[in-house]
């Protein structure tokens, strides 16, 4: 049966370049120690009791379940591969950041004053917003409320997370 799941594994493994592919089957071996195609309990445990880590068997299937996408308790390469894409993509997203960052912080201060950013924000043309909602936007921001984002209050800010 072809499920929605398994349609985004195979997405994921065909947005990935060649290199990409063979570094995660490469990984993809480690955890897979008896070399059948699939990730285990027993063995996912093992790699990550190597690694110094002490889960508990239900964390561990909790870990699997995140993944697994046919629902067999176990983890095969297509589901590896999602997992590691969503990874890569997190990585990637945060690279975006930091370069948003660097534009706005140009000086390298550390700070952008928060007049600057409401100055870009009604600016754009791209970005339909009030000037109300780019002033609430920019308290909300500015946590310590000191006319600084400091890049934590950045990040919080672009990525819409709990500025609360």
């Amino acid at each position: 049966m072809c499920t929605k799941e398994h349609l985004a594994n195979l997405a994921a493994l065909q947005s990935l370049t060649e290199e990409q592919v063979a570094e995660i089957r490469e990984a993809f071996s480690v955890f897979d120690k008896n070399g059948d195609g699939i990730v285990s309990l027993k063995e996912l445990g093992t790699v990550m009791r190597s690694l110094g880590q002490n889960p508990t068997d239900a964390e561990v299937q909790d870990m699997i379940n995140e993944v697994d996408a046919d629902g067999n308790g176990t983890i095969e390469f297509v589901e590896f591969v999602n997992m590691m894409k969503r990874k890569i993509d997190t990585i990637d997203d945060a690279e975006e950041v930091r370069q948003a960052w660097r534009v706005f912080d140009r000086d390298s201060q550390g700070f952008i004053h928060v007049d600057e950013m409401r100055y870009v924000l009604t600016s754009l043309e791209e970005v339909d917003v009030s000037i109300e909602e780019v002033d609430e936007l920019l308290e909300v921001a500015d946590k310590d409320g000191d006319g600084l984002l400091e890049y934590d209050e950045f990040v919080m800010m672009i990525t819409k997370k709990d500025w609360r």
